[in-house]
């Protein structure tokens, strides 16, 4: 059976705490279960104080075949940040703006040169998504026709080169918005003048939505994921232009992270079938991980977690 983690972005130690939970040891250097294989949900890097053992652990695990990983936004924006723009001499896919390097500084500041690339040439080699049959696992958003777009492009262009990025980087290219809403989830316009401010202090006029749900009877604070409760949002029907990834009740559980859940609430699934893992470790919440045994109905007591400290 699995233990599918949520993001860790550079909480080594919190992993460690997180794997001895759920019984996994370290044998040879290489943190094993007997009979058990962990599933990370991506988002390995930024922000935490120990990036570097992260990386070590959780490719050690993939390497060894005691896990599984699949990327995070924050992998496919590193290879981006340091992938040239062929477009605009000088420039990268990701642009080094004062704000993307903020967000990618501990990375940055923690990494050697050979350690980055090594990083860099392990994140290429991720999957955007793991359909295991019993389980999917995507780092935000589990769309079909973007999973499939997503397929096609990689057999097309290769799997996350360099012409692959150039496509998932261009927002006029079907690819980017294919692997914007994979890995970042699709998001709705707030009503003007309506500015929520998100874990990094940034003020955004858009917000992540509950994907996964029919549109219904919803009204904005709800149907934002995590749910907001200005009261202005309360009573305020939800754009037509949102397009949600509507997830059938029947399907396997799917897990992914990426929503910064607050950690007060206790874990629990969004849904029968559907289970958000990150509960905001990165800003003194908790890590958590799901521990499936093949389940069609998910329960909260599924739920492991550490605190961060």
């Amino acid at each position: 059976m699995y233990d599918i983690i949520g993001d860790i972005h550079g909480h080594a130690g919190e992993l460690v705490q997180l794997l001895e939970a759920l019984d996994y040891r370290e044998i040879n250097g290489v943190y094993r279960h007997p009979d058990r294989k962990a599933v990370f949900c991506g988002d390995f890097i930024d922000r935490g104080p120990r990036i570097r053992d992260v990386l070590s652990i959780c490719r050690s695990m993939c390497e060894n075949n005691v896990a599984m990983a699949v990327m995070g936004n924050h992998e496919l924006n590193a290879l981006a940040f340091h992938t040239p723009n062929n477009a605009k001499p000088g420039d990268f896919l990701r642009r080094q703006t004062p704000k993307n390097i903020k967000q990618h500084s501990a990375t940055l500041n923690q990494l050697s040169a050979s350690e980055l690339n090594d990083a860099l040439a392990w994140f290429r080699t991720l999957p955007v998504a793991l359909d295991a049959g019993s389980f999917r696992v995507v780092h935000a958003c589990w769309d079909a026709g973007n999973l499939e777009e997503l397929r096609l492009a990689s057999q097309q262009f290769g799997a996350m080169t360099e012409e692959f990025l150039h496509h998932a980087t261009r927002q006029d290219d079907p690819v980017y918005e294919a692997i914007e809403r994979v890995l970042k989830g699709p998001e709705m316009d707030l009503p003007h003048g309506i500015l929520l401010t998100d874990k990094e202090g940034n003020r955004r006029q858009r917000a992540r939505i509950r994907w996964f749900d029919p549109v219904g009877d919803f009204r904005c604070g709800k149907y934002c994921l995590p749910p907001q409760s200005l009261e202005v949002l309360t009573s305020v029907e939800i754009p037509k232009s949102v397009k949600p990834a509507e997830y059938p009740e029947n399907a396997p559980p799917v897990f992914f992270g990426h929503y910064w859940l607050p950690a007060e609430t206790p874990p629990s699934p969004l849904r029968s079938n559907v289970a958000c893992l990150d509960y905001s470790v990165a800003k003194n919440g908790l890590l958590c991980a799901y521990r499936f045994n093949g389940e069609a109905r998910l329960s909260p007591e599924g739920f492991v977690t550490v605190k961060a400290t």
